[in-house]
């Protein structure tokens, strides 16, 4: 299982929004020279995070984006989801989750569903607002002499 760059640069367009916001909307080219994402791409995701209710936006000069939601209220799994589909770490569950005619007497398929639920508790128990509490106390650790 691997998390695409659609599913990377959806968590840090969603901290840096988190972050920048300051109660007001926040462009994609300000995101874009911040995060060293093309404004192209931060297009696809944001289309993704808005229709999933994630983010809303707002036209002409003034707009841009911003969360819906206070960051402690996102999870991490619940972003990655939008961009990654159902976080499955074998294609045979994922054809369990649907329809295998196989789940009756496949072996390996507890293994897989238990690692499953072992990875969704895991970004499920990620909010934003921890992802931010983290950058923040290591950058606080850094320092220059």
């Amino acid at each position: 299982m691997k998390i695409s760059a659609k599913g990377r640069y959806a968590l840090r367009l969603m901290l840096d929004l988190a972050l920048h916001n300051a109660g007001g909307w926040v462009t994609l080219k300000e995101a874009s020279e911040r995060q060293g994402i093309s404004i192209k791409y931060l297009e696809q995701v944001v289309a993704l995070l808005t229709r999933a209710n994630l983010l809303k936006s707002s036209r002409g000069p003034q707009g841009g984006y911003m969360l819906v939601k206070h960051p402690r209220e996102y999870s991490v799994g619940e972003v990655l989801r939008v961009t990654e589909g159902e976080i499955a770490p074998s294609a045979c569950l994922e054809d369990t989750l649907k329809h295998s005619h196989r789940k009756g007497f496949c072996p390996t398929l507890p293994f897989w569903r238990g690692l499953y639920e072992v990875i969704n508790a895991y970004l499920n128990s990620k909010s934003l607002q921890d992802l931010l509490d983290e950058q923040q106390h290591f950058e606080s650790l850094t320092y220059s002499i």
